[in-house]
This record gives structure tokens, C-alpha cells and sequence, in this order.
């Protein structure tokens, strides 16, 4: 089929329609004779053949007029400004980014990574924090999504986020049960740095070289000690070398990332300005407390700070009788420490976290205790070891003794020891710490502590990790052993006055629930009659509004911020990561009266006070066991529970309460 002009050529071709031609009345040369032109019988041509000739006209060029006025061609500046300043743009961030990574530790990456996210969190809980959410279907979902990026920031940061991270992992009794779900792998270890880092810490601290300072060789000399160049234990801030001195102590180097000393201020200053922007977004009161956290998180990072702690802990715990025998600190050698660098006792045993090897059968003989336990000092390795130093790689060096025959033949073995007297033990240490000495060790997650068993088939917890302590004022010390036992024996009056008169905390019955970590059923009952009241409400409802009164009640408890002591902040913290290791052992002991007994025995022991007033409380302490003899109860109740099959046992129970309490 023709188009229309290659059609309209070939009728010209065929017909002879040559516009010119018929002006001057002559006919092109042919080739082939003339076509007659068809025509109606009228002598007019076919409408076919005039609808085509109407359209033929002669090709002339176009008349410089005709044309109008000349345009100038397009440039395309603006398009090409756009394109130079993303190109600029992109090369100025590359550059930042290559020299904040290779040059300042990506210091600057991970605050912006941490604003970012903040921003997208915040916005996604300000627009869907509400009984039907825009995106998603519920409350727990929005929880689930927040949860999830900050437990990717946290892990993609390191360092002091880890630290954040921790305290997140142990707060399932306050916080969305999402939050725990998703932080629980927060004690993995993290990645440790390489030696050449290592050494050039030490090298900083010392002016000399591991070699020197330590008395080791890597490479057999005789006479010299030994030392691991690859980390037995990575964590947040630190990794730990084992190592052998010249004189027959066995240590842990514990050497700091290098990376720590600058990441550490811009990590704070990123936390102070997520914390300022979320006291005003959401309306809570929570930026007067980052100075006093700051300055505990920066003292993490002095390994001098910490060993200090660790020496005061272990002359406190030597004069204590109760916990003589059954706790021990390692010692740190001053000598061998700088600000980056602690060198202290090596520690053999097992994690808490290791049920297993605590509770399985000892198999290690008769009045035998496991290696190390009572201080002992731990045998050599043999002789082939330093021979072998130089076929060894630095990256992948073992040169300790497993020192696991203990575990008998086929390593199925384990200390024998019950956890009852483990977690008294531990529960014991930490209410001494908190009402007898005012000194309280704030990390005591399982990593941090080591059970071995002593000759005489006793527990002996080790604890290690001094660096984030509290000081309690003698005062303060005072106010909150009077707190545990009046929670104790529903004095409510005193709890109000303490609460509302000493700590400007207004919410005296949310504060009670959240110390015992069980909703408190004294006071004037309105927190519980608010749960009754909510319980036949939807659910989505329901959990959008018990969050709410939570929240109120936050803002409640931190009202008065220049009477609210600061310190509870880590001490909640620690009361918290303690039921989680008593939840993660079964519940084998009455967390809260253990607890409440200590309280009052401090109150009871307090030698300030005059006699009389120490006689009082002596009798007051009497009266006040009988009285913890009701929490019993409940106890044995959850025991029972838990041995048919219908709980996990106490701790377990008071955590499904707070659940409910917070609307989850």
C-alpha cells in the first residue's frame, strides 16, 4: 500500500499532472507512449483522481521572511549547573566520608546514621501511636518496626551503643515486650580489632612495647612470659588477652579499642542531642538526666576508674562475713595498668549463662574445687607450648591450658553445684552493695560473672567488669533501705513521704511497681483499679491507653528533677538485669524477700544511729522477717506451678504482671 505522496509521484509519473508542464503546454519526454487520462462520461476527471490533484503543489524553498526571526539554540544551562553540583556534591561526601572512616573512626557516619534513624522513629511513633495506627496493624507493631531499627543501629555503631543496647536488652519488664524479643542477642561478642592495634594502644600508654612491659616473648625466649595475641573475649568497648608473666601469674590484659578514645565524645554528644529533641517531641522530662549517665558511661571508659572499683569491691566484700567465703574479685595489678589498659587476676570458671556447667555432676574428684577457685594460682601450660610460639599465626593463637578435666572423659560434667545458693549468693552481693556500702556494680549481666566450685563443694561467684559503679549518698542510702521495707510491709505512709517529700516523685504506686517489678497492691489502689477498669475495653484500645498512663506516669516520676536522685537510674538498671539472671535460672529463690531482708538488716546495722534507735530497728527487723514469711507464699505457689508444667516460676509470674500492667 502507497502513502500518499509516493502515490501522489506516481499518478504525477503516470498521468502527467506536472503542474509546469501544463503552463507552458509541453509534455516530458516519454519512453512509453501517453496514458489516456480516464474521464466520466460529463468529460471530468474520476473524484478519486481530483481528491489527489487538489493536494499537488509545485516544491518551492521557503522565503527568508516566510521563516521568521532566528532563534537562539538551546544551551541547557540550568541542567547543566544541576548536574555539576550533584557532581561537586558527590565528590565533597565521598571525601568526607573516606577521611571520617579511615581518618576519625567514622565518627561522623555513625552520628549521622544515629540522627536519622531517631528522626524516622520518632515520626513513625508520632503518627502511629494511636489505638488504629496509620501503617500497620497495631501498637505492638510499631514497637516491633522501632525495635528492630535500633537494634540494627546499635549493632551497625558499637561501642557505647552496645553499652545502650545492653541496658535496653535487660528492661522487659517497662518496656514493649518487642524490645526484648529483638535485643536478645545483645551479648554476643563483638568484633575484636587486630594486634597491630592492639599493640599500638600499648605502645601509647606505656611508651614501650607488649614485650617490655608485660616481660613476654613471642617467639620462646627462655625466661620470658607468654601472651595471646589473638582475644579470648571481645565486648563493646575492650578485648581481653590472656597472658603468662615471668613470675607465674596468669592475667587478663584487658586493652581498649583504639578507636573508643574519639568515637566515645561524639557518641555522647549524639545521645545528648537525640535525648534533647525527644524531651521536647514527646513531652518527657528525660534530658536533665544525660549529664549524670554521660559521666557514668565516660568513667567506662578510664580502665584506672575501674580498677579502683574492683579493689575497693574486693576490701568491702573481705570485711563482710556473709559474703567472705562466697564472692570473690579479681586483683588488678596497678603496675600493668594505664587508662587503656587493666591488667588484672585471669579468671577461670563458667558463665552464669552456662546452666549446664553449673548444675551438671562434678567430676573432678573428692574435695576437689574447680581451677582457680579460692585464688589458687593455676598450673603452667607444659613447655611445648613456648617452643611452638613461632609456627603460630597472631590471628589464630592459643597458648592457654583448657584446664577442663574437671568435666571428666567425655566433657559431660559440670560443677555440681546447685542454683539456689548461686542466686542467694548473688542477690546477697548486690543488696550489700546497695544498703550496706552505697557502692553498686551496675552491669551485672551474665557475661560479667563467673561461678567456680571451692573444695568444699560451695558455689564461689566471681565477679568482674568493674567500670560502671554508682556512689550512693549516705542519706539517699539511707531513704531507700526504709523504701524496700516499708514496700514490704505496705507502710504506705512512709512510702508517700520518702517518694513525694524526698524525691519529688509523684507517682508513688507506679514507682512501687516498678521497683519490685510487680504491680504494688498498697497505696490508694488506683493503679490497680485502672487496670480493672480497662480490662473490658478492645483490645487495641486498651493497649494504646494503659501505654498512655504509662507514659503520664514517667512524666510523673520524673516531675521534680532537682529532688529526683539520679541514682536510681542504675539501680533500677541493676535490679533488673539480677531478676533476669534468677528468671534465666529457673527462679530458684524468693528475689524480693532476700532483697527486703537485707534492707532492714542494714537499717537494723546502721552505726550511725544512736542505741536506742538501733535497738528499734533491731526489733523492728525481727517483726519485719515474720512478716516476709507471707511472700512465701507466693513463692512456693509459683513453685508449684512450675513443677506441673503451668509457669516458669516466680520471677516469671511478677514479669506477666507488669506485662499486663503495661497493657501488653
Amino acid at each position: 500500500m502507497l502513502l500518499p505522496s509516493a502515490f501522489a509521484a506516481d499518478l504525477r509519473q503516470r498521468f502527467n499532472f506536472s503542474t509546469a508542464g501544463r503552463r507552458r503546454g509541453a509534455s516530458p519526454p516519454q519512453t512509453t507512449p501517453p496514458r489516456t487520462r480516464p474521464r466520466a462520461s460529463d468529460g471530468r476527471l474520476p473524484p478519486t483522481f481530483r481528491r489527489y490533484q487538489s493536494n499537488f503543489a509545485q516544491a518551492t524553498p521557503p522565503s527568508p521572511a516566510s521563516l521568521g526571526k532566528p532563534a537562539q539554540a538551546k544551551t541547557y544551562r540550568r541542567t547543566r549547573k544541576t548536574l555539576r553540583r550533584l557532581l561537586y556534591t558527590s565528590l565533597v561526601l565521598a571525601a568526607l566520608y573516606a577521611a571520617d572512616t579511615r581518618r576519625y573512626d567514622a565518627c561522623l557516619t555513625r552520628s549521622v546514621r544515629t540522627f536519622s534513624i531517631g528522626l524516622l522513629i520518632a515520626l513513625d511513633y508520632k503518627l502511629n501511636f494511636r489505638p488504629d495506627p496509620w501503617i500497620g496493624d497495631s501498637i505492638s507493631e510499631l514497637h516491633a518496626r522501632s525495635a528492630r531499627r535500633i537494634f540494627e543501629l546499635l549493632r551497625e555503631n558499637g561501642g557505647l551503643y552496645m553499652k545502650i543496647g545492653q541496658a535496653i536488652a535487660m528492661q522487659s519488664a517497662i518496656l514493649p515486650e518487642e524490645m526484648q524479643k529483638m535485643f536478645a542477642r545483645m551479648f554476643d561478642d563483638a568484633p575484636q580489632n587486630n594486634w597491630k592495634e592492639v599493640e599500638q594502644v600499648i605502645r601509647e600508654d606505656f611508651g614501650k612495647s607488649p614485650e617490655e612491659v608485660f616481660g613476654v616473648s613471642f617467639t620462646g625466649e627462655a625466661g620470658k612470659g607468654l601472651m595471646e595475641r589473638t582475644a579470648r573475649a571481645s565486648a563493646s568497648v575492650a578485648q581481653v588477652h590472656w597472658a603468662r608473666l615471668p613470675d607465674g601469674r596468669e592475667v587478663a590484659i584487658k586493652v581498649q579499642k583504639r578507636e573508643i578514645a574519639r568515637q566515645v565524645g561524639w557518641d555522647l554528644w549524639a545521645f545528648k542531642t537525640v535525648t534533647r529533641v525527644y524531651t521536647w517531641w514527646f513531652d518527657l522530662p528525660l534530658y536533665h538526666l544525660v549529664p549524670y549517665i554521660s559521666d557514668r558511661l565516660m568513667l567506662e571508659t578510664d580502665f584506672q576508674n575501674e580498677a579502683k572499683n574492683a579493689a575497693k569491691m574486693r576490701q568491702l566484700i573481705q570485711g563482710e562475713p556473709r559474703l567472705r567465703d562466697k564472692v570473690y574479685i579479681p586483683e588488678c595489678y596497678h603496675e600493668l595498668s594505664s587508662k587503656r589498659v587493666m591488667t588484672a587476676e585471669w579468671i577461670e570458671g563458667v558463665r552464669l549463662w552456662d546452666k549446664a556447667g553449673i548444675s551438671d555432676s562434678w567430676q573432678g574428684g573428692w574435695r576437689q574445687g574447680s581451677p582457680g577457685a579460692g585464688g589458687v594460682q593455676l598450673e603452667p601450660p607444659p613447655p611445648s607450648v613456648a617452643a611452638s610460639l613461632t609456627s603460630k599465626h597472631p590471628n589464630d593463637e592459643k597458648l592457654k591450658p583448657t584446664r577442663d578435666s574437671w568435666r571428666g572423659p567425655s566433657q559431660t560434667g559440670g560443677l555440681g553445684l546447685g542454683l539456689k545458693p548461686v542466686m542467694e549468693t548473688m542477690i546477697s552481693l548486690f543488696s550489700a552493695q546497695m544498703f550496706l556500702w552505697g557502692l553498686v556494680h551496675c552491669d551485672p549481666h551474665p557475661g560479667n560473672i563467673f561461678i567456680r566450685r571451692l573444695p568444699n563443694g560451695k558455689p564461689e561467684l566471681v565477679l568482674i567488669d568493674h567500670g560502671l559503679y554508682i556512689q550512693m549518698d549516705p542519706k539517699f542510702r539511707h531513704e531507700y533501705a526504709l523504701f524496700w521495707r516499708s514496700l514490704m510491709t505496705f507502710d504506705n505512709a512512709t512510702i508517700a513521704r520518702i517518694t513525694s517529700e524526698e524525691w519529688g516523685i509523684n507517682a508513688p504506686d507506679i514507682f512501687a511497681s516498678a521497683t519490685l517489678m510487680r504491680p504494688y497492691e498498697g497505696g490508694d489502689g488506683k493503679t490497680l483499679a485502672d487496670i480493672k477498669a480497662m480490662s473490658k475495653i478492645e483490645q487495641r484500645e486498651r493497649q494504646f491507653a494503659m501505654q498512655q498512663k504509662m507514659r503520664a506516669g514517667v512524666r510523673e516520676i520524673l516531675a521534680n528533677q532537682d529532688k529526683f536522685p539520679q541514682e536510681l537510674i542504675f539501680i533500677g538498671r541493676n535490679l533488673r538485669i539480677v531478676q533476669g539472671n534468677n528468671q534465666f535460672l529457673g527462679s530458684p529463690v524468693n528475689r524480693v524477700k532476700i532483697t527486703g531482708t537485707w534492707a532492714s538488716r542494714a537499717l537494723a546495722d546502721n552505726k550511725d544511729a544512736p542505741w536506742d534507735v538501733r535497738w528499734r530497728e533491731y526489733g523492728r527487723h525481727l517483726l519485719f522477717k515474720l512478716v516476709l514469711t507471707g511472700t512465701d507464699v507466693f513463692f512456693y505457689y509459683s513453685k508449684v506451678k512450675q513443677w506441673v508444667g503451668w509457669g516458669k516460676g516466680m520471677d516469671d509470674d511478677l514479669e506477666e504482671s507488669m506485662r499486663e500492667m503495661a497493657g501488653r
